[in-house]
Formats: structure tokens, C-alpha cells, sequence
């Protein structure tokens, strides 16, 4: 090296073509394992009276993936440290497919136990799906689009869940007969399968573990930092830091409220409004798709402000005026009205998953967004299912309303916490900081480029 020659700089910074293709492939298995998760839920009546078990046990379909989650986190997140994003990738795409070809085995109302195994599996391959967008989007995407890349990540699975909701009532209507029954329920189970094979295949093609140069500078300092990395140092770091904690109990108690919004709204509407299962599952596609409106936009936003706390908290308080207005229209017995409160609710609750998982990446750099965004998801299933359970408890007990303000008031604990975090942005500012020593070591060459920095 030359005495007096600036340092090296941590590594070119170059963005690869193949970026939008791998993310748009991960939003295409997380769609189908999002359909998965609540395909059952959205016409429960129907496969309680096929099965003949009720519709507790239905529920438990769903909440079967929020269990999973929990003691799998760990694992899996170590996995992706050791092995990397494409051996995840092939885990996750592998078991969704598997678990959709199980699912064809239970075609006969005394074969649930194989249908629970099916489930089963779908759930162990969300483990290795849902906290993925964010570091899919730090290690492809460079800085002023890696909020939108995440946005498009976590949007394939709301997307899979608004087909849950709108095609299974389609799919498989409400006739008496039973072999009619798992003659329409083998047709959905049947285009489930294949289309999770097909991209099963697409992963195998296409997924890489990373793009040849970093896309970021941030990227770039990770890389080409020390290669010893303690992912139990990593785990202790991020749980003695306050801000990240209290974004974990926030976004748990938000995303929880979505999850159990979801599992219980076929037996919410059809309380109010019997024999209407196709508004039903069309009121639960409202809800998805404004909210992937929302988290598209919410993705944008942050790209070009920064703004994580300041969006976070208003996307954080609309929700719960959302949530309230949804409570105290639900039974007025207008549908329309139902579909107009449940797309502002869904606009701004599923609207805040992104927005999580970036502020989480954003306080916890250069922790890997896998470890952060698995723990967010922890929190999320953990009050997915207390909510879940507590509001199904309720609402057989004390009607709807009752049930749905339990959600409203964790939501309002949710806003307060909130407005306590902290905005230590630390991967903005390795960012602007490597721009900024970047500009200063040119300006050691030439004198021209100081001066056209300091203007």
C-alpha cells in the first residue's frame, strides 16, 4: 500500500439483476404458504361438519402454525447463520409443497389426523419463511429500496392470505352431500400442491444464497467484517437492548391481533350474517389486500424519509381506530358497511408488518434481520394464540363485541409502548457514514471534490 493512500474501501458496491426475481420467487412460496395457513379457517363450518369435529378443532388448523413457530425460531435462525438464505429457501419451498400432497390423504371425513399432519408441515415450513423478508431485502437490495424490497417480500404472504379467504368458499361450497364435499375440497387441495411443487422446482432453479457484490454499504461493512460470529452473543445482544424489546412486544401484540382478526372472522361475520360464507371470505380478502396497499406504500415512505418511529407509531394508532371502528360497526347489520371498516382496519393493521421488520433491522444492526424478525414473530405467534383462544372464549360467551375489544384494548397498550421507542437508526447512519468517508477520502485526492461536498 502507498504511505498516505486513503484505506480500502470495504467492498464494491454493485446491484444485481437478479434481485427482483429472487424476492419475487420468495413472495411466491410464502403466498402459497399463507393460503395454507388460513384455507381451513375461512370456511370453517364446512370442514368442522366434513370432519365432524368442532369448530375449536378447526381453529387449531390455524393456530397450529403460530405454535410451531415458537420453539422452531431458534433453530431455524441458527441454520440460516450456518447454512445461509438458499438452504432455508429449499427447507421452506420442500416442506410447503410436502405438506399440500399430505393434505390430499385426508379426503374422507374419518382421515382429519392426516389433515392436522398436513397442516403440520405447512406450519414447520412458515418457520422458515416468515422471518425472511427482511434479510432477503438487506442482502440483495441496495439502501434506497430495501424497505420497498421488503415490503414486496411480506407482501406474497398477504397476498396467499387474501386468496385463503376468497377462494376456498369459491372452491368448495357449502353442499350436503359428502362425497360432492371431498370431491370440491380435492380440487383445492389439488391446485394447492401443484402450484407449491412448481415453485418448489423455481427455488431449486433460481433462488441464489447471495448477489456476487454487496448492494449496500452496510452490506458491504458486514461482509467484509470478522468472520467469527456467536449467534447466542447475538441473541443475549439483542435482548439487552431496550428499544428492540419494547418493538418486540408491540408489533406481537399488533400482528397478534391480526392473526386472531383472521382465524375467527368466518365465525364473526356469520354470526351476524348466516349463510353468507362467500362475504365472509371476501371481507378477509378486504382486509389482506388494503393492507398490502398499505404496506407497499408504507414501504415507499420509508425508502425515501427514514421516518421508521414517526410511521410506526401513526400506522400503530390507525389500526386501533380501525379496530374500533370495526368493532362497533360489525353488527349493524349492513354489509357494506362491514367491508368498508374492515378494508381501513386491514390498511393499516396488515400495513405494520413491514414497517416491524424494518425498524427492527434498523435498531438492531448488524445483527442478522433473520434473528431480529424471527423474535418479532415469536412475539407475534405467542399473543396470536393467547388472543386467539381468549377471544374465541369470549365472543361463545359474551358475543362479538366483547371479543373484539379485548383487541382494542391490547392494541391501545400497543400505541403507548410505542411512543417510547427510540429511533436509533444505526443502519441508516453506517450508510450515510460510509458515503460521507467515501466523499472525504476523494477529497484527499482532489481538493475540487471537497469543496463540491461542502457546497
Amino acid at each position: 500500500m502507498v504511505q498516505g493512500a486513503p484505506p480500502a474501501a470495504p467492498g464494491e458496491v454493485r446491484l444485481s439483476r437478479r434481485r427482483w426475481p429472487v424476492v419475487l420467487l420468495f413472495s411466491g412460496y410464502s403466498l402459497c404458504n399463507g393460503f395454507q395457513w388460513i384455507q381451513y379457517g375461512s370456511i370453517n363450518n364446512i370442514f368442522a361438519r366434513f370432519y365432524g369435529v368442532d369448530a375449536f378443532a378447526v381453529d387449531w388448523l390455524s393456530m397450529c402454525y403460530m405454535l410451531a413457530y415458537i420453539p422452531l425460531l431458534f433453530p431455524v435462525a441458527w441454520l440460516l447463520h450456518r447454512r445461509g438464505l438458499r438452504v432455508v429457501a429449499l427447507a421452506g419451498a420442500a416442506l410447503n409443497a410436502l405438506g399440500a400432497w399430505v393434505k390430499l390423504g385426508s379426503l374422507k371425513p374419518n382421515l382429519f389426523p392426516v389433515t392436522v399432519l398436513g397442516q403440520v408441515i405447512c406450519s414447520l415450513a412458515q418457520v422458515f419463511i416468515l422471518g425472511m423478508p427482511s434479510h432477503i431485502a438487506s442482502v440483495w437490495f441496495g439502501s434506497h429500496e430495501v424497505s420497498t424490497a421488503c415490503s414486496v417480500a411480506v407482501f406474497g404472504n398477504q397476498l396467499g392470505i387474501a386468496m385463503g379467504f376468497l377462494v376456498p368458499p369459491v372452491l368448495v361450497p357449502n353442499v350436503e352431500d359428502v362425497e360432492k364435499l371431498a370431491y370440491h375440497i380435492s380440487i383445492m387441495f389439488f391446485i394447492t400442491a401443484g402450484v407449491a411443487t412448481a415453485l418448489f422446482i423455481l427455488v431449486i432453479i433460481v433462488f441464489k444464497e447471495k448477489p456476487k457484490y454487496p448492494p449496500s454499504r452496510a452490506q458491504a461493512l458486514i461482509q467484509s467484517g470478522p468472520v467469527e460470529y456467536s449467534y447466542v452473543k447475538s441473541i443475549l445482544r439483542l435482548f439487552r437492548n431496550t428499544n428492540f424489546l419494547l418493538l418486540m412486544i408491540t408489533y406481537g401484540l399488533n400482528a397478534g391481533c391480526f392473526y386472531a382478526l383472521s382465524t375467527l372472522l368466518s365465525r364473526m361475520v356469520m354470526n351476524h350474517y348466516p349463510g353468507e360464507e362467500v362475504n365472509a371470505g371476501r371481507i378477509g380478502l378486504t382486509i389482506v389486500l388494503s393492507g398490502m396497499v398499505g404496506a407497499l406504500i408504507a414501504g415507499i415512505w420509508l425508502d425515501r424519509t427514514k421516518t421508521y418511529k414517526q410511521t410506526t407509531l401513526a400506522v400503530y394508532i390507525m389500526s386501533l381506530v380501525g379496530m374500533i371502528v370495526f368493532t362497533f360497526t360489525l353488527d349493524l347489520g349492513h354489509l357494506w358497511v362491514v367491508f368498508v371498516t374492515a378494508g381501513i382496519l386491514g390498511f393499516f393493521m396488515t400495513g405494520y408488518l413491514p414497517l416491524g421488520f424494518e425498524f427492527a433491522a434498523e435498531l438492531t444492526y448488524p445483527e442478522l434481520e433473520g434473528t431480529s424478525s424471527g423474535l418479532l414473530n415469536v412475539s407475534a405467534q405467542i399473543f396470536g394464540i393467547a388472543f386467539t383462544i381468549g377471544q374465541g372464549q369470549i365472543m361463545d360467551h359474551f358475543g362479538t363485541r366483547a371479543g373484539n375489544l379485548l383487541l382494542c384494548s391490547f392494541l391501545f397498550l400497543g400505541t403507548i409502548m410505542t411512543a417510547f421507542i427510540k429511533a436509533d437508526l444505526r443502519r441508516h447512519r453506517a450508510n450515510l457514514g460510509n458515503k460521507q468517508t467515501e466523499v472525504m477520502s476523494e477529497a484527499r485526492a482532489d481538493p475540487i471534490v471537497l469543496e463540491e461536498a461542502k457546497l
